[in-house]
């Protein structure tokens, strides 16, 4: 089967592509296009986040659940909407920890490609969705494939660290080797979770210190394209 992903990760997860889980990520998402449903992101950005980060510059984890579900706003980065279209209230929330955190001022855009380019892998838990349905994507495979993604991702480098928003992502906490990989913990960034822990929890500067310690280079967090 003829996966369109990027190189590094293409070789890397060869194996995924042939398993009949992934063979039936496939033929769900068929049926789906042959009954004009909407889903999204577009198909083309399905993969994006692997796209814009290749296997061989990942360092930091930012792990979503479920892509935005609403018209224009999925387009395959955990968390990122594209430019023009308004940031949703939890990807508000995180610019306002940012801000809290380091003093960046709010950005005009909630495109996060910038991160993406320098390392930061934007990760959904699953990569598609139906068209205003959360979760309705969620059983048909893409867990499999996305926890195949993170033990590689342990398993193959070091030093990565792996930001876990949520009880949904810490669940996933077992797939990493935190003997060589740092795991920052916090609230979901919701309207739901935000007062639970999320806001204070100072995740930027700390990424950048254990970074820089694992003799990365930090992140540029700023993405105003006027600044």
């Amino acid at each position: 089967m003829e996966v369109k992903i990027e190189n590094s990760w293409k070789e890397l997860l060869k194996d995924e592509f042939k398993k009949s889980y992934f063979l039936q990520i496939a033929s769900h998402l068929k049926a789906e296009k042959a009954t004009n449903a909407i889903v999204y992101p577009a198909g083309n950005k399905i993969f994006y986040a692997f796209e814009k980060t290749p296997f061989t510059q990942v360092k930091l984890v930012i792990l979503g659940q479920d892509p935005y579900h609403g018209p224009g706003q999925a387009h395959g980065l955990s968390f990122s909407v594209p430019d023009g279209v308004p940031c949703p209230p939890s990807l508000q929330n995180i610019f306002k920890e940012l801000r809290n955190d380091i003093g960046l001022p709010i950005p005009s855009t909630g495109n996060l490609t910038p991160w993406a380019e320098q390392g930061v892998l934007l990760l959904n838990a699953s990569l598609t969705v139906r068209a205003n349905e959360p979760a309705s994507h969620a059983k048909i495979g893409w867990i499999n494939f996305t926890d195949a993604v993170i033990k590689k991702i342990s398993d193959e480098k070091q030093g990565v660290v792996f930001l876990l928003w949520g009880r949904f992502a810490q669940d996933k906490q077992g797939l990493i080797d935190e003997t060589k990989h740092h795991v920052l913990k916090a609230a979901h960034p919701s309207p739901f979770s935000v007062e639970k822990g999320f806001y204070g929890c100072k995740h930027f500067s700390r990424s950048n210190e254990l970074l820089m310690r694992a003799g990365y280079d930090p992140i540029n967090w700023n993405i105003n394209p006027e600044q």
